[in-house]
């Protein structure tokens, strides 16, 4: 059996439900719900996923050849930009 609830949101949030309905083609309700039944899941909607999770395949694969760039990297920053300002020879 299926129930009413009535929830008020600023008029800034009914404006962005609004343009989701109209390009899910959804009515207002039926966004809400499955925003609702993706929040209660644990679920994020793929276009509201955190930058780390939109990288985290990439994280840790690339192999710079300096062991301690972790630690010194504000130290190799430095040193490249210096080089970078040198004219060539």
């Amino acid at each position: 059996m299926e129930r009413q609830l009535t929830v008020r949101v600023p008029a800034m949030l009914a404006d962005q439900l609004d343009r989701a309905a109209r390009r899910l083609r959804r009515t207002r309700s039926g966004v809400v719900r499955l925003a609702l039944e993706a929040f209660l899941d644990g679920r994020r909607p793929p276009d509201a996923a955190r930058p780390v999770e939109l990288v985290h395949d990439l994280l840790g694969s690339i192999d710079s050849g300096l062991p301690d760039l972790g630690q010194r990297h504000r130290e190799y920053l430095l040193s490249r930009l210096r080089r970078g300002r040198q004219p060539a020879p």
